[in-house]
């Protein structure tokens, strides 16, 4: 434990240090002024390695720079801030030493100094300065987990496609490092695609675990099973599986899964609990996507129905999840219907992500939930 201690007076230095050696407190720097302080620190050169400091004993009455102001100006650097500070003092003034206090001191010890007093208030410091560290400690091995898991998660998902005869782009904003939301799509041959869109319930790491959970198994579902009917009906039956075996929670996710053909001119869909998409046929009919079944996870078995749409040249569809709408500063129902205007037009085949479409920006910006937009362009 290393402990500086900082008074302009030879005398109270040798003191202190004299009652921490025969502590045990082996380790100290005597510094005799704020600047031998800021010095010894290097605050003056941000680039060069700091000295390794437990806890600092400050004297407030110093001439030039006073420790009230030294303990301020140290406050200023987040490496510096969270080694405590504790001010020696032959003040009794009590707006004086809230001052200290309201500056960033941890505690005080009042001149003439009781050596009892003050190894008791340097253990307690030392203790909340390990715990401190501890929690700072775990928390930077939880985040490093969480940019592993982010990453893990981010190459589950689809880069974007553009063949002559599809083009799928997609906007996907995470709320947090990990998402709830989930896209994915999976050539079965030249001219069929099987794409879905999800959004589980909740937010943050559990939706996201589960969310990483059902896209392990969707891969092979659409794989096998292709059509929309079984496909959600198989993860409907994950989905139970997990539910079973966790017994405190029901976990459920909104789903569009479809499958476009653009040889046979075909999409066939099943929204499950969904937000509704768009379908623009020919550049002409908009249809809404909101057929389907319940929500994914919900009863153990469920009713599902497919709808097949059909058209001549070209379709257009646009698959949201309902934070697109829900976390704008707009009004949700104006929201929806900017939505509705923007899937009932022709799309030029843009560079742009999706989302600029809706005059919003990928940025990392505080968002209530997850935002996913997803835009698939088919042709014969």
């Amino acid at each position: 434990m290393k402990i500086l201690i900082v008074d302009d007076h030879p005398v109270n230095l040798f003191v202190v240090e004299k009652i921490l050696k025969n502590a045990g407190y082996e380790d100290s720097v005597s510094l005799s002024s704020a600047q031998a302080l800021f010095d010894y620190l290097k605050i003056d050169s941000p680039n060069s390695p700091a000295p390794q400091a437990d806890l600092i004993l400050l004297d407030i009455m110093m001439p030039e720079i006073d420790g009230i102001e030294t303990c301020r100006r140290i406050q200023q650097y987040e490496h510096l801030k969270e080694i405590p500070i504790i001010f020696v003092t032959a003040l009794e003034d009590s707006n004086k030493l809230a001052e200290a206090l309201d500056v960033g001191g941890h505690d005080y010890i009042t001149k003439p100094i009781n050596k009892v007093e003050l190894l008791a208030r340097i253990r307690v410091a030392l203790r909340l300065k390990q715990e401190k560290d501890w929690h700072a400690e775990q928390e930077q091995k939880l985040s490093h987990e969480l940019d592993l898991a982010m990453q893990i998660q981010k190459s589950l998902l689809n880069p974007p496609l553009n063949e002559d005869n599809i083009q799928i782009h997609v906007s996907h904003m995470p709320s947090n490092k990990l998402a709830g939301d989930m896209y994915y799509w999976h050539r079965f041959n030249d001219h069929k695609y099987g794409v879905i869109l999800l959004d589980m319930m909740g937010h943050g790491i559990s939706s996201s675990l589960i969310c990483m959970y059902i896209s392990s198994v969707l891969r092979d579902s659409i794989k096998q099973l292709e059509h929309p009917v079984l496909v959600i009906k198989e993860l409907n039956r994950y989905m139970a599986l997990l539910s079973d075996q966790t017994k405190e929670h029901n976990y459920y996710f909104t789903a569009i899964y479809l499958v476009i053909d653009t040889k046979a001119k075909t999409v066939e869909y099943v929204n499950a609990g969904h937000p509704p998409g768009y379908a623009l046929l020919d550049n002409r009919e908009l249809v809404s996507l909101d057929t389907g079944s319940c929500a994914v996870g919900f009863f153990e078995e469920i009713n599902i129905t497919s709808k097949m749409l059909t058209y001549s040249d070209n379709v257009q569809l646009l698959l949201f999840t309902d934070g697109v709408y829900e976390n704008v500063g707009e009004d949700e129902n104006a929201m929806l219907e900017k939505l509705q205007y923007i899937a009932s037009q022709k799309w030029s085949g843009s560079t742009l992500s999706p989302i600029h479409l809706l005059g919003l920006h990928e940025q990392n910006t505080p968002q209530k939930d997850d935002m996913c937009l997803l835009m698939i362009q088919g042709s014969s």
